[in-house]
């Protein structure tokens, strides 16, 4: 089964919105000196660099099984997507916090020219609503069991769809906050507001890398199948040669790659057969996830009441 490059739309998508995005932003900043248009445009070369990566990654992941990765590199992207998160903290978040913080208390520090920096966050706001619409419409194709959008994206194996739609969202959410801070400074006269702005964007990227290194830590040590996804698993066990389903484990190797090991019993008039009962369940199993590509190892044993998996 040839691997399928869900969510990389989205990324070349975002991509071209940052480059074009972060040009008008340091044109706008060079033009008014305003902090929290520094900060967008920081933000903007990050996810430019972020969005090179997840290419490396998916480029990577495609490797083929070799003798020291005999399961491929598919995992290549959760390690990618973690260093993306890592950078979106440091060279975004924290950078941008810094900066912020020396003109909050620079007494020096003014904004000039605000109507034209209004103007290019308005086009910035445009073009990163563009690229949130494509992260959003492969959502909504990989979500086929309509989950709430958070809900899915917590369960979701795809790296590279979460990243993007937390970059993109945060763009559109950060330079709300660059056109308030600068409204407030037209109309009050008080560099403070930008200032102030530029750090709540600093502490909000902060606040995304963390949630995303959390998620990506979870899946780059290896995750189980989703629950709906193990239920349907549980059903090509379900069946009348198989007496007991004694254990069984799933990983995610790859947002489509997985790792199937299972333990069962059968019942005895069919032990000496057990070749053609796992191919069988082999078979459903493959039909039953035909959008995975599966490793599936199956041995059969004898129930023991007080089985325990550290006994194998």
């Amino acid at each position: 089964m040839k691997e399928k490059s869900h969510g990389m739309a989205s990324v070349l998508a975002a991509l071209a919105a940052n480059l074009l995005v972060a040009i008008s932003k340091f044109v706008g900043f060079a033009f008014s000196g305003s902090t929290a248009m520094l900060n967008e445009s920081i933000h903007s070369v990050v996810d430019c660099g972020n969005q090179i990566l997840l290419l490396i990654g998916d480029k990577r992941a495609k490797g083929m099984a070799s003798e020291s990765h005999p399961f491929g590199e598919s995992r290549a992207k959760y390690f990618f997507s973690i260093v993306v998160a890592m950078m979106l903290f440091f060279a975004g978040g924290a950078l941008g916090i810094m900066e912020a913080t020396e003109k909050l208390f620079h007494p020096e520090h003014s904004v000039e020219n605000t109507w034209l920096v209004m103007g290019i966050l308005a086009f910035g706001m445009i073009v990163e609503c563009f690229s949130l619409r494509v992260a959003m419409k492969e959502i909504a194709e990989l979500n086929k069991e309509k989950l709430p959008l958070f809900r899915f994206l917590r369960e979701s194996r795809h790296s590279e769809v979460l990243i993007i739609f937390a970059e993109d969202l945060c763009a559109v959410i950060g330079l709300l906050l660059a056109m308030l801070g600068t409204i407030l400074v037209a109309v009050t006269g008080l560099a403070f507001f930008d200032a102030l702005s530029g750090l709540l964007i600093g502490l909000m990227l902060c606040l995304a890398a963390l949630f995303l290194a959390r998620e990506f830590y979870s899946l780059i040590i290896g995750e189980s199948m989703t629950a709906t996804d193990q239920q349907l698993m549980n059903k090509a066990f379900d069946r009348s040669e198989v007496k007991h389903l004694i254990n069984l484990k799933t990983i995610h190797l790859s947002p489509t790659n997985i790792l199937v090991a299972a333990k069962i019993e059968l019942q005895s008039e069919y032990r000496a057969e057990s070749a053609t009962v796992i191919n069988r369940i082999e078979e459903e199993i493959r039909r039953s996830f035909p959008q995975y590509k599966i490793y599936i190892y199956i041995e059969t044993d004898v129930y023991q009441m007080d089985y325990q998996v550290k006994s194998e």
